[in-house]
């Protein structure tokens, strides 16, 4: 049995990283949209979730860092560093597989300092084959104690990483670089095709011989972010985030032209709750944001008619060119923008115009044989409320004085628009024709 021996190559130093998104009035405003869900469900849950370990056991901690390192990762990140020094953690590895970071540049100075004055050794290994670090992932990488790099996944060449290194000419910073390069230029310690050989070659970390290969003794423990931080972070990237939206506006338009609240409508308002914070969170662009938000209320108003016209064509300019450019590090992938472009287009020039001319256009809007229908109160109507009338719900006014309450039966005087005149066949006028003519 062997242990390794601490490393003495110095960490590198914290250099100012490039450009990341900046804090507008509308991010602020969403992310205030979504305060009340996130403290509430915040407060009730754990940061993160772990495998159990025997107390007094050295272990080696993994903790999974994946997607946009947002506030819920660099938080994650920070935690699990502090933890560590108040345990017997004797090795934390960051498994990395992330493009960039969309948190300010002085949060992630924050995060690379608890890293670099960590008291128990931070390591990085970039896996499995196909992952990637780039822009401020890769500063995590730069801070590390030792870093590793599998075949076939990639890291960006920065400033911070190319400190002390001789590129020789066969790369520079800002590009794209293999594990075979980076390990023979010294960009990364090693090129560890899994995470296992990466471990044993770290610093405190207990190995055995078996046959003709090393294993570790020490324990490995894996963390991960609890299942509302997840949740969160999940919403945080620019897919997730673009197709809530879309989603939430589209189910909003939908219930407006449905009677009461509905699950379409409770739905459209949890997505865009959800969309609110990982627009916040990422880089967007103001005005493409505001031609997303105005696109919905446009396809509204030819929905109402039941048949796409000039404000069916402004919202579809509107969504496409606010789609294409909302995100100031380029668009989604195609297939996403396709999903949420044509998924709204098929909807607002089909699907819900067709569902208005059934719901509201003949043979119910207009026609004189309605009038004098009855039916039964679902809600108070005081003086707005819902009705059903032959089964179906309608939208309703009372014109007279006395509140309809739930249950009631009611008598229809006359239609206005999609709404029914109702008043209560107890104490209601005999003749219900004559009210039209007042």
């Amino acid at each position: 049995m062997q242990r390794s021996t601490p490393s003495d190559s110095p960490k590198h130093h914290v250099h100012p990283p490039r450009h990341r998104a900046r804090v507008t009035l509308p991010r602020v405003i969403a992310g205030l949209a979504l305060c009340a869900l996130a403290l509430t469900s915040l407060a009730g849950s754990a940061s993160a979730q772990s495998d159990p370990a025997d107390a007094g056991e050295e272990t080696v901690r993994i903790l999974k860092v994946s997607g946009l390192i947002d506030p819920v990762t660099a938080s994650f990140i920070e935690e699990e560093v502090e933890s560590a020094a108040d345990s017997d953690v004797v090795a934390l590895v960051l498994q990395v597989n992330s493009e960039d970071a969309v948190v300010s540049d002085e949060r992630m100075d924050e995060v690379v300092a608890a890293i670099e004055a960590s008291s128990v050794p931070v390591s990085t290994w970039i896996g499995p084959s196909g992952s990637k670090a780039e822009g401020g992932a890769a500063r995590l990488v730069a801070a590390s104690a030792v870093s590793g790099l599998s075949p076939g996944s990639r890291i960006e060449v920065t400033s911070e990483l190319a400190e002390g290194v001789d590129l020789d000419g066969r790369t520079a910073v800002g590009e794209r670089i293999g594990s075979e390069l980076a390990a023979e230029l010294g960009v990364v310690d090693n090129d560890a095709p899994v995470i296992g050989e990466f471990i044993v070659g770290l610093p405190g970390v207990e190995t055995r011989q078996v046959d003709d290969r090393i294993e570790p003794v020490t324990p490995v423990r894996f963390g991960q972010l609890g299942l509302i931080d997840q949740l969160f972070h999940t919403v945080a990237s620019p897919p997730v985030a673009y197709l809530l939206f879309v989603i939430g506006a589209s189910l909003l338009v939908f219930e407006l032209f449905t009677a009461g609240v509905g699950v379409a409508g409770m739905v459209g308002v949890g997505s865009l709750v959800l969309s609110a914070y990982g627009l916040a969170v990422l880089p967007t662009r103001t005005w493409a944001l505001v031609l997303l938000c105005l696109a919905f209320p446009a396809f509204a108003v030819d929905v109402q008619t039941g048949v796409p016209r000039f404000w069916t064509a402004v919202g579809a300019v509107a969504l496409v060119v606010g789609s294409v450019a909302v995100f100031e590090d380029g668009p989604p992938s195609w297939i996403t923008l396709l999903a949420g472009i044509i998924g709204v287009l098929l909807a607002m020039l089909g699907g819900m115009p067709a569902m208005v001319r059934t719901r509201f256009s003949t043979p119910t809007i207009g026609r004189d044989w309605m009038i004098g229908e009855t039916g039964v109160a679902v809600a108070d109507i005081s003086p707005d409320g819902v009705v059903t009338v032959r089964d179906a719900p309608w939208r309703a006014h009372t014109n007279r004085a006395t509140p309809i309450t739930a249950g009631d039966e009611v008598r229809v005087t006359a239609i206005d628009g999609l709404t029914l005149e109702v008043e209560p066949i107890e104490g209601g006028a005999k003749d219900y024709r004559e009210a039209r003519s007042h």
